[in-house]
Parts: C-alpha cells; structure tokens; sequence
C-alpha cells in the first residue's frame, strides 16, 4: 500500500495497512509525531510487513552520483554537506493547514534535506540540532513556517545545513553541495537537465512549480526520473518480492521526525537542541515553535 495521505491520517492508515498484512511505502514525513512513528514501526514489525520510507532524494541520479563518488575518497573526509529545496508552496491546500500537516515549510521539504545529509554521510548518531524559522510572505494562508533553516552537527563531527522555502516563484529549485578536505561538489537536480528556453507566447508545461512559461525558463526533460521517484518504485517493489534490502525505511523517517522536533524547538527556544530529543505528549511538532514553554518544559 503506498501512502500519499496528509500527514496526519499517516499512522491511522499504516497501522490498518499492517494489520491487513500489507507493506507499506510511506510519504514523507513518516507522520507527525513520534508516538505515532513508534506505533507505526511496532504495527508493521508486529505483522511481519514492510514499512518503506519514501524519500526520493535517496534516489535522485545527480545525487547517488555524488554519494558514490564521496564513498570512494573522492572528497576526502566530508565535513560539510548541505541541501535546499526552495518554490513557491506546496501542491495541495492542507499543507498550509498545520493542523493536518503538523507544520511548515521545514515539515514539508526540510524532512528532505535533513534524511539526506544524515544519509549521505553514512547515517551517524545526530548531536545537536539548531534551526531559524519565519512566516515572511504566506501569513494570510498559514500558521507555519515558509522559510527555514535548519543546521545539524553529527557524530564525528561533520555539519548539516538544509535550506527551505515556499516564498521562491519561477520553479522548483533543488540543489546540494557537499564539502570534504579533499575535495568538493554542486549538484543541481533539474538544471543539468534543462533547456534554456525564451519564449514571447509561452507554452504548456516547463517545470514544476513554475507559474508562468513566458520569457526565460527552463522546462526539464525525464523530470520524474531526475527526481529519482521511478527508481524509488522499483527499488521498494524488489524489497517486497525480497530482492533487495531498503534503503529507506521507517527508522529513516523516526530519525527525520526526531530531528524535526528539535528543529522546531530550537526555533522556538533561539538555542541549539542536543540530541537525543524525544518530548511526549506534543500534538504537532510546530507548537515547539509557537508554544516555546512546551520545548523548555520537555529540557526540564
């Protein structure tokens, strides 16, 4: 069964999905709380089904590029990696409603960057989280976040910054830099494979979230495939026929939600947030923000 459910109904659906004896490909974020993602790893682990993550960005061509190559030494020791997603808002009208998202722009697209950087480098223990968070354009649409910033020091030492916005018109924009001792690289997800295109009349489709096609833009062929949402498929359709193990599954998206509770209390509080941080009892993850006495009562 593959989950494409706002956030909230997430854990209802995956618990009925197991008990039905159904794997399970999840969307990003794996849901909103962690008692959910608790009770959601113990109902599949409980029944015996897969529960499957489903970040895409672990899939992406340009990026599992970059994974090999920082895998063979090509960059040295990685201290830096850093990831951004950036438009001008999401696709349906209940992201904007934090009640059945959970939260804002960093809810939204930070769950990406922040299972990328913790995967690109190898998956270790993350420290600490700090996050910058702001309402500057959407306000009259929603109580969360339209712009973040989130930075996470893991294990080891190395640093994860992940860049986010909904106030950026003119297409999606997607990119992640990666920074060793050694070495370095940019990795655009979309542009590399744009055209260049200026037109007076306009046309049909160029790219997601670009609003308009006059002028300059830059439509993108085989977008799905440079997004890596084919390849994710297929990958998670062998993990249930027991052909390959996953790459991503539901104690990914447990460390993404982890993470995202500490970002938004960071962002409240105006502190870092040592890990581990697991609060009980928090309806959704932005009132860590809006609320700052529920971040400081779960540090007491």
């Amino acid at each position: 069964m593959s989950i494409t459910a706002p956030n909230y109904l997430h854990a209802e659906i995956t618990v009925a999905a197991a008990a039905a004896g159904k794997h399970v490909v999840c969307e990003k974020p794996l849901c909103v709380t962690l008692e959910e993602a608790d009770a959601m790893l113990d109902a599949c682990a409980k029944a015996g089904v897969l529960l499957l993550y489903a970040e895409e960005l672990f899939f992406a061509p340009k990026y599992v590029k970059a994974k090999r190559m920082a895998d063979e030494g090509a960059f040295g020791r990685v201290h830096l990696v850093k990831q951004g997603e950036k438009h001008n808002g999401p696709h349906a009208d209940w992201f904007w409603d934090v009640d059945r998202s959970g939260g804002g722009a960093l809810m939204d697209l930070g769950c990406h960057g922040i299972a990328f950087c913790w995967w690109f480098l190898g998956k270790p223990k993350v420290k600490s989280v700090y996050a910058q968070l702001s309402t500057q354009v959407h306000g009259a649409r929603t109580a969360g976040d339209d712009e973040a910033l989130c930075i996470m020091e893991f294990e080891g030492g190395a640093v994860g910054v992940v860049e986010n916005s909904w106030t950026k018109p003119g297409g999606m924009d997607d990119s992640v830099e990666v920074f060793g001792d050694k070495g370095q690289c940019y990795a655009d997800l979309l542009m590399g494979n744009a055209l260049p295109t200026y037109s007076e009349a306009g046309f049909g489709y160029a790219v997601e979230k670009a609003s308009l096609t006059t002028g300059w833009s830059y439509p993108v062929f085989e977008e799905h495939w440079n997004y890596g949402f084919p390849q994710e498929m297929r990958h998670f359709a062998r993990c249930v026929r027991g052909l390959e193990t996953p790459i991503a599954d539901g104690e990914t998206g447990r460390v993404v939600q982890e993470v995202l509770y500490a970002a938004y209390a960071s962002a409240g509080l105006g502190r870092k947030i040592a890990m581990p941080f697991r609060p009980t009892g928090i309806v959704k993850p932005i009132d860590l923000w809006k609320k700052p006495e529920l971040a400081e009562a779960a540090l007491a």
